[in-house]
């Protein structure tokens, strides 16, 4: 019998009977690829009970502490029973060092599938990185009947597959990695982990622009998708949830690369801030949030006199086209002209900011670099800024607040709708309005 074929969108999951330069659902360029598609058994045609809402009586969740606290902020306060969770970052970041140690670390009966490595390699690991074995038990395997049979007998708490990418199932004809597969294998065991109440973890390759390989499915199925992110060459890693079904989206957990493994960072505040001898212009304390948590971070601009018919804007760790207009607000309420200068805008220590609630800090940092005029390392700053000029809220002023005095700064500038209702202690709080007051209170700041 010949077997039947189809082209499937390793972006979107979308399949097709022929084979087209761009998928007709997501539009991207080149991604169908050709699979090979299984007959399924018919639906069954009885009559399938439902349940009243009404009557489902919800519980409490169940949170499995993994040991790590960082690791648990960023999964909203540890692993809930059922839950399938894709860990995703660049090759040699540390994701398997990562949920190897929180496996051992855990209280619960624990399994660790490889099927990258070796038992022996992931043993050695493990010894190097001086780790209580404990329950913990090995699997190195890449059929995925097998992999199931094991969870089934062996009935862990919580379980690691390294990689999603590497398991293939006898269903299939395809090759292990491709969209079919790791679809089908992801399928499979999302559905033992709600059954079974196992905590299962899936380590993921990424592409080249960043993004979690395979198809777009795959981050669909499971309940929890966590980016482990970092600069390869420094000792710092960030791993940030942009899912989460069971806690809030875009917390961010902080680690230290060491010796001996990844080391949570308490105060993570302290990273992203520049120690100087003295005050130096462009350089502006920004109080940000990442989820829940709120940071200090250092926003740093460079402006200088262009050298070409086009000045540069370029900006690392903040939105691009916000920097532009940014300027183009600063040029039109505040009477700064940049444009004939390049700009350049960075967050310290490898950070990304996507809320507008830095709009001020950049400003500041940028006419502070503009008029060579520093601002007191004393200070921080947050708020948004509107095309009108205005200088709009913040969400979560007070926690932003609380955790400026806490790392003992002397003023904070904010928007006057943040001003908190009683005085902060020690911190004198300056409310602006309008981004031209801002700049003029930048000789006093």
């Amino acid at each position: 019998m010949k077997r039947k074929t189809a082209y499937v969108c390793s972006e979107c999951g979308a399949s097709a009977l022929q084979w087209f330069g761009a998928c007709p659902s997501c539009g991207a360029a080149g991604t169908l690829s050709e699979t090979v598609t299984e007959r399924g058994s018919s639906a069954s045609k009885g009559k399938i009970p439902t349940v009243a809402l009404a009557e489902l009586q919800p519980r409490e969740l169940e949170r499995i502490p993994s040991g790590m606290a960082e690791l648990d902020r960023a999964l909203g306060g540890g692993l809930v029973p059922g839950q399938v969770a894709l860990l995703g970052g660049d090759p040699g970041i540390g994701k398997s060092t990562l949920l190897l140690q929180a496996l051992s670390s855990i209280s619960r009966a624990g399994l660790y599938v490889t099927g990258e490595e070796s038992a022996e390699q992931v043993a050695m690991r493990a010894r190097r990185l001086a780790l209580d074995p404990g329950g913990m038990r090995l699997l190195a395997e890449t059929q995925l009947e097998r992999v199931l049979g094991a969870l089934e007998g062996a009935r862990p708490g919580v379980a690691v597959i390294d990689s999603i990418q590497t398991l293939w199932s006898e269903a299939l004809q395809s090759a292990p990695g491709s969209v079919a597969q790791v679809r089908e294998c992801a399928a499979q065991l999302t559905r033992h982990a709600k059954r079974a109440g196992t905590a299962l973890l899936l380590i993921g390759h990424v592409t080249k622009e960043g993004a979690i390989a395979g198809p777009r499915v795959l981050e669909h199925i499971v309940d929890t998708v966590l980016y482990f992110e970092g600069d390869p060459h420094s000792s710092f890693r960030l791993v940030r949830a942009v899912k989460n079904r069971f806690g809030a989206v875009n917390e961010l957990g902080v680690f230290a690369m060491t010796e001996s493994g990844l080391k949570g960072v308490s105060n993570p505040s302290r990273l992203f801030l520049s120690s100087h001898e003295k005050p130096v212009p462009g350089s502006c304390v920004l109080a940000t949030l990442e989820g829940t948590r709120p940071l200090l971070v250092e926003i740093q601009a460079l402006v200088d006199a262009a050298h070409s018919p086009n000045p540069r804007r370029l900006s690392v760790g903040l939105e691009q086209n916000r920097l532009a207009m940014l300027l183009a607000v600063l040029h039109r309420h505040a009477g700064i002209a940049t444009w004939e200068q390049d700009v350049f805008v960075n967050a310290v220590g490898g950070v990304r900011i996507a809320e507008p609630a830095a709009d001020l800090a950049v400003c500041l940092a940028v006419v502070s670099s503009f008029s060579d005029k520093p601002i007191s390392p004393r200070v921080a700053v947050f708020g948004e800024i509107g095309l009108a000029g205005e200088v709009r809220p913040a969400q979560r002023g007070q926690d932003r607040l609380r955790e400026i005095a806490k790392l003992g700064f002397e003023k904070v500038v904010i928007p006057k709708s943040n001003l908190p209702k009683g005085k902060i202690v020690g911190l004198e709080i300056v409310a602006v309005e309008r981004i031209d007051r801002a700049v003029q209170l930048l000789r006093d700041l």
